[in-house]
C-alpha cells in the first residue's frame, strides 16, 4: 500500500503572540513546519507528503516549502478534524500518517514501528508513559491520579485511510482530540508503539529554545575562505559591502563588482562545501550583468540555512588604498547583518592597505578576503 504523510497545518497559531502562526516560525533558520516535512519526506517507506494549510497561510507555505516535493497545498476547514478530513478526501487511498507540524522532528523509527503495526491493526500511535506525579486542585491538592497506566499520545499516528473517514463518520466531531480518539470512539483498534522525546510538541517560547539546542548539537563547526579582486574602470561611485561609496572610480566586473560582497559569498559557499560564486552565477550569464552582489549573498545565506545550517560569524578583510573605508564601516556592518539576517556584533568589517606594494597600493583596485563560521550537520 502507498503511503501518505499528512501534516496539519491548519492553525491560527497565534497564542505565541508576534503575528507569525507558530507553524511557520523558524528554528535554526528554517520554518518549524519544513522541519517536520523534510523529516518525513527522507523516510524510505514514505510515498508522498501532503500539507493542509488555512486559507490565509497560501503565501507563508509557498516560501517555507519552496523546493520540497510536498505536492500541492490541501485548504483546512474550521476545526481539526475538518481539516484531517480534507486532507483524507485529497489522499483517497492506501496509509497515512497524520501529524503535527509543532513536531518538527521525527526519527524514522518511529515510522516503520508505526506501519508494522498496521498489518494486525486498525491503526497506531506512539506513546510515552506519564513520569510525573498526576494531581487534581487548584490551588491546594484535592487529590492523586494513578498513573501507572497513563500515557502521553504522540504524533504522526498511523491509520488505513479508509478507516479514519469510517471513524470519523461514526464517532463525529465531538470525540475528535487527535485521530486516535476519534478511532477509539468508533470502536476500532488501536495500537501503540514506544514514542520518543523528539516528537514532543513545540508550544512555548521554551520549546523553541529546546528545538535551537536539539539541533545545535547535531551541527559541526565549518569555516569558509572567500576572496575576490576588482580593478578600478569608468566612473564612480564604489559599490562595497552593499552601499555605494563616493569615489571618482567605479569597479569593472560583470555584476556591480562589490568586492565585499563576492568574498564572503565564496566564503559562506566555501563553508558550506556548495562551489564558488561562479558555479552559480556564471559571467557568461547576461541576467547578472550589472546586477546586485546582495543577490548572490542572499542566496548563499539560503542555501545553507535550507541545508538547516546556522550562520555565526563573518569576517573580511578590504585591501585598498583608496576610497577610505573608515567612515563607511558601521554602515557595511549593518547592511551585510540585514542582507544576512544577523546580528551586527556577527559581523566584522576590516580595512588595510599594502603599504604602496602590488596592485591595490599602486591604486589600480580594491580585493576583499573574508572568512565565514557556520554550522551543520554531519555529511552536508
Amino acid at each position: 500500500m502507498s503511503v501518505t504523510a499528512l501534516i496539519v497545518a491548519a492553525g491560527s497559531g497565534q497564542r505565541l503572540g508576534g503575528g507569525l502562526p507558530k507553524q511557520f516560525r523558524p528554528i535554526a533558520g528554517k520554518p518549524m513546519v519544513r522541519w517536520a516535512a523534510e523529516a518525513l519526506r527522507s523516510h524510505p517507506r514514505i510515498d508522498a507528503v501532503r500539507i493542509v494549510i488555512g486559507e490565509d497561510h497560501r503565501a507563508l507555505a509557498e516560501a517555507a516549502f519552496s523546493g520540497l516535493d510536498v505536492g500541492p497545498m490541501i485548504l483546512g476547514g474550521a476545526e481539526r478534524s475538518d481539516s484531517v478530513r480534507n486532507g483524507l478526501e485529497q489522499i483517497g487511498d492506501g496509509l497515512v500518517l497524520v501529524h503535527d507540524a509543532a513536531r518538527p522532528f521525527c526519527p524514522p523509527g518511529v515510522v516503520d514501528a508505526l506501519l508494522a503495526k498496521l498489518d494486525d491493526h486498525d491503526g497506531a500511535v506512539p506513546v510515552l508513559p506519564v513520569s510525573d506525579t498526576i494531581a487534581q486542585g487548584d490551588q491546594t491538592l484535592t487529590g492523586h491520579v494513578d498513573r501507572s497506566r497513563l500515557l502521553r499520545v504522540q504524533t504522526p499516528q498511523a491509520f488505513h485511510v479508509e478507516d479514519l473517514l469510517f471513524a470519523y463518520e461514526e464517532a463525529g466531531r465531538s470525540a475528535a482530540t487527535d485521530e486516535s480518539s476519534v478511532m477509539v470512539a468508533a470502536g476500532l483498534k488501536v495500537a501503540t508503539v514506544e514514542g520518543d522525546v523528539l516528537l514532543d510538541k513545540i508550544t512555548t517560547p521554551a520549546d523553541f529554545e529546546r528545538a535551537e539546542a536539539i539541533l545545535s548539537a547535531r551541527l559541526l563547526p565549518r569555516t569558509g575562505m572567500g576572496f575576490d579582486v576588482h580593478a578600478f574602470a569608468g566612473d564612480g561611485p564604489v559599490m562595497l559591502g552593499g552601499i555605494a561609496i563616493p569615489s571618482p572610480r567605479g569597479l569593472a566586473g560583470h555584476s556591480d563588482a562589490d568586492v565585499v560582497l563576492h568574498a564572503i559569498t565564496d566564503a559562506l559557499l566555501g563553508a558550506a562545501s556548495l562551489g564558488d560564486i561562479g558555479e552559480h552565477f556564471p559571467p557568461s550569464d547576461a541576467r547578472w550583468a550589472g546586477a546586485s552582489s546582495e543577490i548572490f549573498l542572499s542566496h548563499a545565506a539560503g542555501l545553507i540555512r535550507a541545508g538547516g545550517g546556522i550562520i555565526d560569524h563573518i569576517d573580511c578583510t578590504i585591501i585598498c588604498e583608496e576610497p577610505k573605508v573608515g567612515p563607511h564601516r558601521s554602515t557595511m556592518r549593518t547592511r551585510i547583518a540585514e542582507i544576512l539576517e544577523l546580528g551586527e556584533a556577527q559581523v566584522s568589517i576590516k580595512a588595510t592597505t599594502t603599504e604602496g606594494l602590488g596592485f591595490t597600493g599602486r591604486r589600480e583596485g580594491i580585493a576583499a578576503q573574508a572568512l565565514a563560521s557556520i554550522r551543520m550537520g554531519f555529511g552536508q
